[in-house]
């Protein structure tokens, strides 16, 4: 499963590769809702695409964006200051002549916080684009989909971990709270689970890399990075769902999941039984009009897809 990956989180690579509009009020939005609950994600990639406002809605973003970085760097450094003390009293402890495990554990807790710390303050702070970093999402995540509405192709921000329509919000979690797999839609679930989406609402992410967690041989596991051996990019299919709440206690959530399929022969050498379903460049009109297409032709549209060499190695 496709559990995280670097996309194109900026909007203007859309807007500059396939003529797409922007769909402004729902950044707006977006970015309203992750100032009243900062648990909402948006890769720091996102908000490099509104530096240089243009309207008055990029504008109101931008300002959010700034506020919403400032509040992260004052809570960040208020923390860091009781991390460093907690840090250093544990030290004291342990160079003296009763070590405890409480003091080892508080060293290692501290010195864990302290590096995430530093990482929130310098990303709050840094104008600098890091892709790497920047804009690589996750689960429960935030980014930029093309979808084509009203016959044009449109840039909206959209949750990557899909909540169908019409389905309660508790799809969104397993029974021991753990995020679900609806993130990913596998090819041959489509016509089943997927149905009211397959066929009527479909999306594309544009992605440099993907990252898989596979059995480490160890009984563990660990991050692989796979990447086109051309260096090209991934055109991936998705599902898109607009859910809306029936008793209107929620807001509207866009969110999508990326298509799956086997695995390709390398990505199954090292360890891992999927892999996302990379359009070729030809068949994304298609894909993105999907009424009135029978499911034959979508699946052609899916089973004719790229076939780049993934490279891999461990993650950083």
């Amino acid at each position: 499963m496709c559990y995280s990956a670097e996309v194109w989180a900026n909007y203007h690579k859309y807007v500059r590769a396939y003529g797409a509009d922007i769909d402004i009020n729902a950044f707006v939005e977006l970015y309203l809702r992750r100032a009243a609950d900062p648990k909402i994600k948006i890769p720091k990639g996102v908000d490099q695409g509104f530096l240089q406002p243009e309207s008055a809605g990029e504008a109101e973003i931008q300002a959010l964006i700034q506020a919403f970085n400032g509040t992260v760097v004052r809570n960040s450094e208020q923390e860091l200051f009781k991390q460093a003390k907690r840090l250093a009293d544990a030290e004291r402890v342990l160079a003296g002549f009763k070590p405890t495990k409480k003091a080892a554990n508080d060293q290692r807790v501290a010195g864990n916080k302290i590096k995430q710390l530093k990482r929130w303050i310098s990303d709050g702070v840094r104008m600098t684009s890091d892709p790497a970093r920047d804009d690589r999402i996750f689960p429960d995540w935030y980014a930029p989909v093309l979808i084509v509405e009203d016959g044009r192709p449109i840039v909206r921000p959209m949750r990557y971990h899909c909540r169908p329509a019409g389905m309660d919000p508790s799809i969104d979690r397993t029974k021991s709270g753990q995020v679900s797999g609806t993130y990913n839609a596998r090819l041959d679930n489509l016509t089943r689970f997927w149905r009211h989406l397959f066929g009527h609402t479909h999306g594309l992410m544009v992605a440099r890399v993907f990252y898989e967690n596979v059995d480490d041989g160890a009984g563990g596991s660990q991050e692989l990075q796979f990447t086109p051996s051309t260096g090209e990019n991934l055109l991936i299919a998705c599902l898109v769902s607009h859910w809306t709440d029936p008793t209107g206690n929620l807001p509207d959530l866009w969110s999508y999941a990326a298509v799956t399929d086997d695995p390709e022969p390398e990505v199954a050498a090292a360890g891992h039984d999927r892999t996302i379903v990379n359009l070729k460049p030809e068949n994304v009109d298609a894909w993105l009009t999907p009424e009135g297409r029978s499911t034959e032709e979508l699946f052609a549209l899916l089973d004719d897809k790229q076939h780049p060499y993934y490279e891999h190695r461990k993650a950083a």
